[in-house]
């Protein structure tokens, strides 16, 4: 593991960007910043951070034999690498929110940002960020964020943290180099949040609908079992999930 530690960046994800345009970087090279001051999220969104407070660091994962079309595995893995590492730190309740939020209850302590680097076609490689909230304690005008520390009213090591992700972002990985895909897949929709129960959605428009969410399909659309009796699938940019 290759990290390069920054007092502070517009974007961990860009800076490994920049990397890449000029030679793939080695494998797991990681990048992690105090202070985060163009953060990204899915759909254009900001992350906010407060300096020093969370865990703000981008993955280089080099890949060799993956599709395109595969490409959802590696947000499903993702996810559940996130998962299991703040399982070990005995938070309360997780689960993750379609396509790769990471809640304890139904407040938010992760984003991810997933950006593949294709050429012809093939991927060379994945680009994973995520900004995790460790120790900050305030949000304004974030009612649905929250921390670890605010959960738990313990402080903890970032560097420890970041650790306990790579050792998990690893294991998956070397579950999608066997191509055990159905492994991945079946772990990500047990961790579903609000998975199998009646929910409120709501596309771009604003119109709002009931449905019961079902589970995903290969290529990542959510799969919803609406009142008409019949299983639609959505993708982002389609439905958002109300909580």
């Amino acid at each position: 593991m290759y990290i390069i530690k920054l007092n502070a960046i517009d974007s961990t994800n860009s800076y490994l960007k920049g990397l890449a345009s000029v030679a793939i970087p080695k494998d797991f090279t990681v990048v992690v910043t105090e202070s985060q001051t163009n953060g990204r999220g899915q759909m254009g969104s900001v992350w906010q951070t407060q300096s020093g407070k969370n865990l703000t660091a981008s993955v280089f994962k080099r890949l060799t034999s993956y599709r395109v079309q595969d490409q959802f595995y590696i947000s499903m893995a993702v996810s559940i690498s996130i998962y299991k590492a703040l399982l070990t730190y005995k938070i309360p309740k997780l689960s993750v929110k379609w396509p790769n939020d990471i809640l304890s209850v139904d407040t938010k302590l992760c984003g991810v940002l997933i950006e593949n680097v294709i050429k012809n076609n093939n991927l060379q490689g994945s680009i994973i960020g995520f900004g995790l909230n460790v120790n900050q304690k305030v949000f304004t005008n974030l009612p649905k964020a929250s921390s670890m520390c605010q959960i738990t009213g313990v402080v903890y090591s970032k560097d420890e943290i970041l650790s306990e992700v790579i050792k998990q972002l690893k294991y998956y990985f070397e579950i999608l180099e066997s191509k055990n895909f159905d492994k991945i897949k079946l772990e990500y929709e047990d961790l579903l949040f609000r998975r199998n129960k009646p929910s409120t959605f709501q596309t771009p428009n604003n119109e709002k609908f009931s449905g019961i969410l079902k589970g995903i399909t290969n290529d990542g659309h959510l799969k919803v079992w609406t009142e008409d009796d019949i299983i639609k699938t959505f993708d982002l940019k389609e439905i958002k999930l109300l909580y």
